[in-house]
């Protein structure tokens, strides 16, 4: 057995002992304390509805308990099973051309990984969602939905891998930095695109009605200096009860965006809260913050993969016997995620100080309350935890634990 077979195994199994061992810890929390409404919400949070957040947090991870370990079957029968070599032999002599045969085959890995995943993507859809009320697609918009993730898929992946593989064969030594620059312009494109090209796909974007409301947020804009392209209300409702509201894009294309779901919960001072937070983001720069951090953290891996594209023993630990551009990208692509989930504790203890930033930007905004009453009522509609494990939510939550959030804002009224 390689040495790097060796270290791969023990990353993915200690990955997976981890990840096991968070959730037992988070279903025993909200298991442990699903009888008793946490004191700091008993006046806004029947026990009826905490109960059902953790009847509907315990499904979820229960589900999750069965995926995680069934998710490291497909990547070691695409690795160390052999099938990336059964792969690349299949489209080399189906393809004429090298580069056409590299990105087909990182392309079908891929969508063999996400047929491995959509059996768990019906059940969570279809059964889970539904059992607690969540769920309004149809299978039909389902299907849809899925055919145009793969169409996109293909249309947006197939010239990027063809830009990144030609300079890895033609541009010398420092073509991953090349590439890393390709990233760059083409992750400012979809960014770009996303609102007015990519998101109208799949949802309906209608401006935001004449009214009140309307008004409230142009004002608020007008306090903070933000420009946009419009504010739109999504038809979230279409697939899901779920409610949430972003802003989008950038430049001119910057957009505005309430789920129709949040709209029907919230009262017009709460909606401004949640929007004043999402402005927070824009104020504080931490959209910025986050793309020069996915920046750097992109040209450290494709000069990992620089290294490694040159190293026969990548290969052969991957239970690949021979060598290849696309070979080197893909097995790259498949492994990163086995040894960077030990870094998602820092990065979601930087997404959470994130969201404390915006919190306190709304909170000079529209005021404490407004916004505390509007998290509580996005906690209960989606049924969220408020007793999650903190081991757990420090390694997985890009927000902060709901009492925690609240015990925040209340400190500073």
């Amino acid at each position: 057995m390689y040495l790097f077979t060796l270290f791969f195994l023990t990353a993915l199994a200690l990955g997976l002992g981890v990840q096991l061992w968070l959730l037992q810890r988070h279903r025993k929390a909200v298991e442990t304390h699903r009888e008793q409404v946490p004191d700091a919400f008993r006046e806004r949070i029947t026990l009826a509805e905490h109960q059902k957040a953790a009847a509907y947090t315990l499904s979820k991870t229960g589900l999750y308990r069965i995926e995680l370990p069934l998710q490291t079957i497909p990547l070691l029968l695409l690795t160390l099973g052999g099938g990336i070599g059964m792969l690349q032999a299949f489209w080399i002599d189906l393809l004429a051309s090298p580069l056409a045969a590299g990105i087909a085959l990182i392309l079908s890995a891929f969508l063999i990984l996400g047929l491995f995943d959509l059996p768990f993507s019906v059940w969570r859809t279809f059964v889970l969602e539904k059992e607690f009320g969540f769920n309004r697609t149809t299978p039909a918009r389902f299907i849809k939905d899925l055919v145009l993730q793969v169409l996109l898929l293909v249309a947006l992946g197939t010239p990027l891998l063809w830009a990144i593989l030609w300079l890895m064969q033609e541009a010398g030594e420092l073509w991953w930095l090349a590439a890393w620059l390709v990233w760059i312009g083409f992750t400012l494109a979809i960014t770009w695109l996303y609102p007015s090209l990519i998101a109208p796909l799949f949802n309906r974007f209608t401006p935001l009605q004449e009214g009140e409301l309307k008004q409230r947020v142009q004002q608020l804009l007008e306090r903070c200096g933000f420009t946009s392209s419009g504010i739109f209300v999504m038809d979230g409702s279409r697939r899901s009860g779920h409610g949430n509201a972003y802003f989008t894009g950038f430049g001119k294309q910057k957009r505005i965006v309430f789920y129709d779901t949040l709209l029907a919960h919230l009262e017009h001072a709460e909606t401004e809260a949640v929007l004043a937070h999402e402005l927070g983001h824009f104020k504080r720069r931490h959209i910025v913050k986050q793309l020069a951090l996915s920046a750097l953290l992109g040209l450290a891996g494709l000069a990992v993969l620089g290294w490694l594209s040159g190293e026969l023993w990548f290969y052969r630990g991957l239970g690949v016997n021979s060598d290849s551009n696309a070979l080197a990208l893909l097995l790259f692509l498949l492994v990163t995620p086995v040894f960077t989930q030990f870094l998602h504790p820092l990065l979601a203890l930087l997404s959470r100080r994130y969201e404390f930033e915006a919190d306190d930007f709304a909170r000079l905004q529209t005021g404490a309350e407004p916004l505390i009453s509007a998290l509580v009522k996005l906690y209960r509609e989606n049924a969220s935890t408020l007793t999650p494990d903190p081991l757990y939510s420090a390694f997985h939550d890009s927000h902060p634990p709901a009492p925690v959030r609240v015990a925040q804002l209340n400190s500073k009224t």
